[in-house]
């Protein structure tokens, strides 16, 4: 049994090849909720979808995200709309006191649909409207998330990190925003200060959660900051990964990140955006995977080969290495 913990795009395509190393029926997936967003009404939960589409075998394999070939003929209408209207582009939070109104999911993270600033396709759509009127039935999101996997046919476990409402906001030069914001609407431009999980001090993990670090865990190599951070705010979470067998790929060659913003939020909240920053961040973790060309020197086992991962072969080589780690860690 082995649990991967996902966030962003690095351990979604790490699972790209795990199926050949990790048994899928054994394995679970525990998705960030930190940067879910309501965007016009409708609440969408990007890391989640990641390994919904990929393991539904429908994922943009360009972008890593949203449906491949999809159509975005609502999303068009709704810019041509504000453009007709003179609305001002996103994007645009609802009032304050809106955000913690109504359903529970919300916190400081609902945007108005008016020229939406995430493009969403028209399949992708009917999976948030899914999502957000079963929610709206009573379910939980890890009920949810269950339900759609099965529609999917994932033959992974995919269960989100809680139930409960987190929002990762990014404090910068320009004020504070929502994650999505920050990296979508303005391209992680802005100089980091700090980054904060709205609501995490209120948040736990599910059952399902805690069940699933109870297995050896792997931690892909996703951003520490933004994917892993959020998880880690919840309660009791970083004592089940000191309890338990961890394995973490490093997103770094030494203070080379493959891609994203990793680097400057590792600054931003004062660790150092390297390798060993991230083992700084990861104390918990029992061995390490690091690029061949990644010279740092750790005081926990580790395991080298080629981690930059472009296709399913790639996936394998380092899924094999994180198979190799945990039996050293073990």
């Amino acid at each position: 049994m082995v649990t991967f913990l996902a966030g962003g795009t690095g351990t979604p395509k790490l699972l790209d090849g795990a199926a050949d190393v990790f048994a899928p029926e054994s394995t679970t997936v525990v998705g960030n909720t930190g940067d879910d967003v309501e965007l016009g009404g409708h609440l969408v939960c990007p890391d989640v979808d990641t390994v919904l589409f990929h393991g539904g075998g429908v994922i943009d394999r360009e972008r890593w995200w949203g449906i491949a070939d999809d159509t975005t003929e609502t999303h068009e209408e709704l810019m041509a709309l504000a453009d007709a209207a003179g609305l001002d582009g996103g994007p645009r939070y609802l009032a304050d006191d809106a955000q913690t109104a109504g359903r529970d999911i919300a916190r400081w993270r609902r945007f108005s649909g008016v020229a939406e600033f995430m493009q969403i396709g028209d399949r992708d759509r009917a999976v948030h409207v899914t999502r957000t009127s079963l929610l709206d039935e009573g379910y939980t999101l890890t009920e949810v998330t269950r339900t759609l996997a099965e529609a999917f046919d994932l033959d992974i476990d995919l269960i989100p990190m809680s139930d409960d409402p987190v929002a990762t906001i990014v404090h910068t030069e320009d004020g504070s925003m929502h994650f999505q914001e920050y990296w979508v609407a303005n391209r992680a431009e802005p100089g980091v200060e700090d980054v904060e999980f709205r609501g995490g001090d209120d948040a736990s993990p599910t059952d399902a959660v805690r069940d699933a670090l109870t297995d050896d865990v792997v931690i892909g190599p996703s951003n520490p900051v933004t994917s892993i951070g959020p998880m880690l705010a919840l309660d009791g979470v970083r004592e089940a990964l000191h309890e338990t067998t961890v394995v973490a790929v490093s997103p770094f060659v030494e203070d080379r990140v493959f891609s994203g913003p990793a680097a400057d939020l590792m600054r931003g909240v004062g660790r150092d955006p390297s390798t060993a920053g991230v083992a700084d961040a990861y104390p918990f973790a029992d061995a390490f995977v690091l690029d061949d060309e990644d010279g740092t020197n750790l005081d926990r086992p580790t395991v080298r080969t080629d981690t930059r991962i472009d296709d399913a072969a790639d996936a394998e080589r380092v899924a094999r290495a994180c198979r190799r780690a945990l039996e050293v860690a073990e």
